[in-house]
């Protein structure tokens, strides 16, 4: 999607890249696909807050994004905004009349046919199991587990590459440079995740961070020693270790489990 640029009218308006929205063909997301979204507010079923930020912001309708595939072929009818992630949907429909959204690869086009299946073909938007995947193939709405729906390489612009294949399991690059085994039944997108423009966005002004649900952020040094451990101090110390506010390490601290199940399918680890 491409982006443009405001005139500097206004201070907040002089740093502002936005986009465009030209590659968005319906306004209106379908009624029979949405459902309501209620706010949490960073709080859990107890009303505590788990996640630190969050509140406010313009009210949403979910698309439900069908990630598993139907098998067969579907018509492209729109290429719609989605305010829940980075990405763009397709509005597509099968022979049937049935509809669904699927998350729109780069170039998709109104109007355009793909398919899922062993017997796809592959060009961009065609859904296959690994197995049927040439190596060096990117790869989208990647499944960890057959037949559950696809889990991995969801986000704008991203697409990870077929490696290699072996008896049961294919190597799979991620975007972050991870190398991971995966089970050829598992199945893939080819093609690359559209709206690749989105992370050179600068919302140019604190306002448009808060339509987004986002709230201030509050330095740990900016807070007393009862607030946060980088808190308090005559001067501007930072303290020796930078943690949370909740005491644990930061910066480097591994907080993934060493006995994780699903170490074993991890072959290289992402790039540091």
């Amino acid at each position: 999607m491409p982006l443009r640029k405001l005139k500097p009218v206004t201070s907040s308006q002089r740093h502002a890249v936005i986009p465009d929205y030209s590659e968005i063909t319906k306004q209106e997301p379908e009624k029979s696909l949405v459902v309501g979204k209620r706010k949490t507010g960073g709080r859990n079923n107890t009303g505590r807050i788990t996640v630190r930020h969050r509140g406010g912001g313009h009210k949403k309708l979910y698309r439900i994004i069908d990630f598993k595939g139907r098998a067969g072929q579907a018509k492209v009818l729109s290429i719609e905004y989605d305010p829940n992630r980075t990405a763009n949907i397709a509005l597509i429909q099968y022979p049937d009349g049935r509809k669904a959204y699927i998350i729109a690869p780069v170039d998709l086009k109104v109007g355009s046919h793909i398919y899922c299946g062993e017997d796809a073909l592959i060009s961009y938007g065609n859904r296959l199991p690994l197995a049927k995947i040439p190596e060096g193939t990117e790869i989208y709405n990647i499944e960890i587990q057959p037949g559950k729906g696809g889990q991995l390489v969801r986000s704008a612009g991203c697409s990870a590459i077929l490696v290699t294949k072996g008896d049961k399991f294919a190597s799979v690059k991620l975007p972050s440079g991870e190398v991971r085994l995966i089970s050829l039944e598992c199945m893939a997108t080819i093609g690359k995740v559209s709206n690749p423009e989105h992370k050179y966005v600068s919302l140019g002004k604190a306002g448009r961070t808060r339509w987004l649900g986002i709230r201030p952020t509050v330095r740990g040094v900016a807070m007393n020693p009862v607030d946060h451990p980088h808190g308090g101090g005559e001067g501007r110390g930072k303290g020796n270790i930078s943690q949370t506010p909740w005491g644990k390490p930061t910066k480097g601290y591994k907080t993934r489990n060493p006995d994780k199940y699903s170490n074993k399918f991890i072959v290289q680890r992402r790039k540091k």
